[in-house]
């Protein structure tokens, strides 16, 4: 199979992860595929925020869930109060991605960026996962000022990044077939 098709088709979400910290190597390698992402007119809005810091991490964490806790939506609040969960599932490395507010297409973007990092976290035998319920923290003005953006950037989502934790292998996800028709 082409190596390509096969990372596409064998990469999953990684909900745990070990302790030890990824390599500056590999971060490099996957902020450079995200920006190797296609862009409408070639804006490249996309601006990356890489957090170490585990007490920030846990602090963006904990935030997170306790705005989640108080959604009208049963689902989200109940991982909000959630104790054992961790919202970035104790990953080592997170990256913020944030695009430029004035930008034709910057959600479309940072997300095509997006997958572009977690294909790329996968090639290089990390673990990822797309955290969307971020959403919920970055509605909090102070707790955005702490990502250091440049003006006139707003953050979208976060990939939690590391090694995946050998004992818990995902299973393959049945996908739906049926999504497609031709007009020919």
């Amino acid at each position: 199979m082409n190596e390509v098709i096969n990372v596409i088709k064998t990469r999953r979400s990684i909900r745990r992860f070990r302790p030890e910290q990824i390599k500056e190597e590999e971060i490099q390698t996957i902020i450079e595929a995200a920006i190797h992402a296609p862009s409408g007119h070639n804006e490249q809005p996309w601006h990356f925020t890489v957090i170490q810091d585990r007490e920030l991490i846990d602090h963006f964490s904990r935030v997170t869930k306790k705005v989640m806790a108080e959604s009208e939506i049963e689902w989200i609040a109940a991982m909000g109060r959630n104790e054992k969960l961790h919202i970035f599932y104790n990953a080592p490395t997170i990256i913020v991605v944030s695009g430029r507010k004035n930008s034709y297409s910057a959600l479309i973007d940072c997300s095509a960026a997006t997958q572009n990092m977690l294909l790329a976290a996968h090639s290089l035998g990390l673990g990822s996962c797309w955290i969307g319920l971020t959403s919920f923290l970055f509605k909090i003005e102070e707790e955005v000022k702490k990502l250091s953006l440049p003006d006139g950037y707003e953050p979208y989502f976060t990939v939690a990044l590391g090694y995946p934790d050998p004992a818990k292998q995902p299973r393959p996800i049945e996908r739906r077939r049926n999504v497609v028709n031709y007009i020919r």
